[in-house]
Order: structure tokens, then C-alpha cells, then sequence
């Protein structure tokens, strides 16, 4: 799809892009198991959302047929979360986010299955320039390795998140990305109750600033400005185009946390994000 102004538009999906990638700094900073960060992160994004929706005047009326995608879309997002995450804690923030960043390339793979869109033979070079990223991104290939381990949960979670992206392409155009956040924010909440009774939710109160910008900055702002970029563009131009987030992501947690990537870590990561920059200039011509 073309944006009736391709210059604002791309500014916009690069400012989402900005608040999004503090999801991997965040996330490695906050200490707590994932199942219950991301139950508390998508706690506070419902309260916040539903306020915004709310003096916005955005309706919640969902068309019956629509109900199941919108709640598929809520259970692949919270595996997304949870797994991405969990890639975080058992390695870095420069692995987690590159690993989970494969997904454009899924994407432009699964786009043609889900939305009978044409498939470009294009996208088998920059799969293949992917895959011989991910074995620089692995240190060992030894399942007893946590980067390794990290990876197949960040390569997962890029799975998920793909599928999400591809069913909610569908439904943009009738609803406002804010509602349609606010309710998968709700699902994830509801699914994830049990973990006030599987951890100590006590600490969190040892991160609530990062909880709150963790909720604000990446969720509430960055995701419902990023589902309301699917108006605008292909569910493959903008996850090529959202891939700057590594970049960001590895330089706040180099700025802050202390997190300077290896040299296998950059070559990989260096592979991956060349086929994002050569999909990506493809996809904006």
C-alpha cells in the first residue's frame, strides 16, 4: 500500500521505531521473571490505554467475526513477549533484539501464504543472507549454551510475532491501533494471572521507572503507533523498515547498561540488518 505522504509517514514509522527499541533495554534491566514482567507491563499498558481510548471517545464495538482474530492475535503477542524476553535474561541486549529481528525475513515469507500478496525470489538471498547471520549470532552450538538457547527463543518469538502482524493487517483499516492494543493487552493480562501465584511479585517495586517507561515509551506509544503504520504500508515494508531497532536498542544498552557486543555478534548482526537495508530500499522505492 502507498502512503498518500511518503515522507511524514516514513518519519513516523521511524520515530515508532525510535520508542520501540527501548523494549530490549528495558527488558534486560528489569530483573524479574518474564511471565510476570510482561503480566505487569501489559497490566499498566490496559490502564493506560483504556483512559487514552476512553477521552478519545474510540469505540471497543468489535464486528463477531473479527472476535477470534483479535483474541489470536492477544495469545501470539504474549508468547511473543514472554519469549523475547526470556531471549533478553539469557543473554544480551544485542543478541535478543537481533535474533528476534529475523522476523521481516519471515515475514516476507509468510506474507504471500497469509495475504496471497506476490512472493519475490529476492527474499530466498536475503533469507540465506539471515541464516549465515544466525550462525555468527551463535556462540556454540551446544544446547547447554544460554546465547544459544536465547537465540532459539528469540528466533521463535520472531515467529509469533509475524503471525500476529499478518492477522492484524486484516483488521486495521476497520479499527484504531490503540483499541486493538488495548485489547490484547487485556488477553495477555488474563492469561498471565497465574504468575502472581508462581512468583514473588514484591520486587517488582525495586523497577517501577522502568516498568512505567517500559509500559509508556515501548508499549502504549511505541505498539499503537506501529499497528496504525499497517494502514500505510505492507506488513513486510514495515517490519523491514521497524529493523533499525537493533541498532538503537544495542546503543542504549551499550549507553546504559554496559553491553558492548562481540565481534561474531557484529558480523551477524551486520548480515541480518544488510538484507533488512536492501528489502528495506526495495520496499520504499
Amino acid at each position: 500500500m502507498t502512503p498518500t505522504n511518503p515522507t511524514r509517514r516514513f518519519l513516523e514509522l521511524n520515530l515508532t521505531v525510535l520508542f520501540m527499541s527501548t523494549s530490549g533495554p528495558f527488558g534486560k534491566f528489569i530483573a524479574l521473571p518474564a511471565p510476570l514482567t510482561i503480566e505487569l507491563r501489559t497490566l499498566l499498558a490496559f490502564i493506560f490505554l483504556l483512559i487514552y481510548c476512553k477521552i478519545r471517545g474510540v469505540s471497543f464495538h468489535l464486528n463477531r467475526r473479527d472476535i477470534w482474530p483479535i483474541l489470536i492475535t492477544g495469545v501470539l503477542m504474549g508468547v511473543h513477549l514472554v519469549t523475547y524476553f526470556h531471549a533478553l535474561q539469557l543473554s544480551n541486549v544485542a543478541i535478543g533484539m537481533l535474533s528476534l529481528f529475523t522476523y521481516p525475513i519471515m515475514t516476507s515469507f509468510l506474507e504471500p501464504i497469509f495475504l496471497k500478496t506476490r512472493f519475490r525470489k529476492t527474499h530466498l538471498l536475503l533469507g540465506l543472507m539471515v541464516l549465515v547471520g544466525i550462525y555468527f549470532l551463535v556462540p556454540d552450538f551446544n544446547l547447554k549454551n544460554s546465547s544459544t538457547i536465547a537465540i532459539g527463543f528469540g528466533l521463535f518469538s520472531a515467529f509469533t510475532y509475524s503471525l500476529r502482524n499478518l492477522i492484524l493487517k486484516t483488521k486495521v483499516d476497520r479499527y484504531e491501533g490503540s483499541m486493538l492494543m488495548t485489547y490484547q493487552m487485556g488477553i495477555i493480562g488474563i492469561l498471565l494471572i497465574p504468575t502472581y501465584f508462581l512468583y514473588d511479585a514484591t520486587e517488582a517495586t525495586n523497577y517501577v521507572p522502568a516498568l512505567l517507561g517500559l509500559v509508556l515509551i515501548t508499549t502504549v506509544i511505541g505498539h499503537s503507533m506501529f499497528i496504525n503504520c499497517f494502514k500505510h504500508f505492507s506488513i513486510t515494508t514495515v517490519s523491514i523498515l521497524s529493523s533499525i531497532q537493533p541498532v538503537y536498542g544495542i546503543i542504549i544498552g551499550a549507553l546504559f547498561l554496559k553491553e558492548i557486543p562481540g565481534w561474531s555478534t557484529i558480523l551477524g548482526g551486520s548480515l541480518i540488518l544488510a538484507s533488512v537495508i536492501l528489502e528495506s530500499r526495495r520496499s520504499y522505492k
